[in-house]
């Protein structure tokens, strides 16, 4: 039997998907980590993004510096809060390292959406007499929200395989099924359990794609954008 006849195998064994080992339990733990750390990440990122954006000062330097962080390798940030007081306090390390994992996209795609909304719209919108947080939230977050949903589906993307760190740290997730499968050295359950982890992130992405594509279209210059602005057609 090949190697992914054998993972085909044991993932189609029903024992393996019972009990808190099992993949449901796993994959409820994947998600549940991956959820809660793209909110955090979102919390964190979204307001500053949109802020800087709709006021064109320091975003650059914002996008520069939550960038530079990708630099360091996660698992390197999980290592060194681990040596932390945080250390002791169970999931936290490894929701930390990924929420700053995840800050990076979420932060410079939201700002280039905000800063790329077409500059008559905003215009027709302030002649309107729209206050700063009206413009705001009726003009520059709709425009830009195909990109605001781009960069958190980079963001959810890559924390669901980057999840998968947890289990190094005694964790839980998909990540356990890789782990466990190293420790028994059953090569199945390892190619199993990166099979599981690569299915969950192309259903992630469709999700988001899905959003993506339900998301009002960017008004582009000329009276279609003036019109989506609020201003004359």
């Amino acid at each position: 039997m090949t190697v992914l006849g054998a993972a085909w195998s044991w993932l189609t064994t029903a024992a393996h998907w019972a009990g808190e080992d099992g993949i449901g339990h796993r994959l409820i733990e994947h998600l549940y980590l991956t959820a809660v750390c793209l909110a955090l990440s979102c919390a964190l990122a979204l307001p500053v993004a949109l802020v800087l954006g709709h006021l064109g000062r320091g975003g650059a330097l914002a996008v520069t510096v939550s960038g530079a962080g990708r630099a360091v390798p996660t698992f390197a940030v999980l290592v060194l809060l681990l040596l932390t007081p945080l250390g002791g306090y169970g999931q936290w390390p490894t929701v930390v390292a990924l929420v700053l994992f995840a800050i990076p996209p979420v932060l410079a795609n939201a700002y280039a959406g905000i800063r790329g909304v077409d500059r008559e719209v905003v215009q027709a919108a302030r002649g309107l007499g729209m206050t700063a947080r009206q413009l705001m939230v009726r003009v520059e977050v709709p425009l830009a929200l195909p990109l605001i949903l781009t960069g958190v589906r980079i963001a959810a993307v890559q924390l669901v395989a980057t999840a998968t760190i947890a289990a190094l740290v005694g964790g839980g997730g998909l990540g356990r099924i890789i782990t466990a499968g190293f420790r028994l050295a059953d090569t199945a359950q390892v190619v199993a359990g990166a099979v599981l982890i690569a299915l969950f992130a192309l259903l992630v992405e469709g999700v988001f794609e899905a959003a993506r594509g339900l998301a009002p279209h960017r008004a582009g210059p000329g009276p279609a954008g003036r019109r989506a602005g609020g201003g004359p057609g």
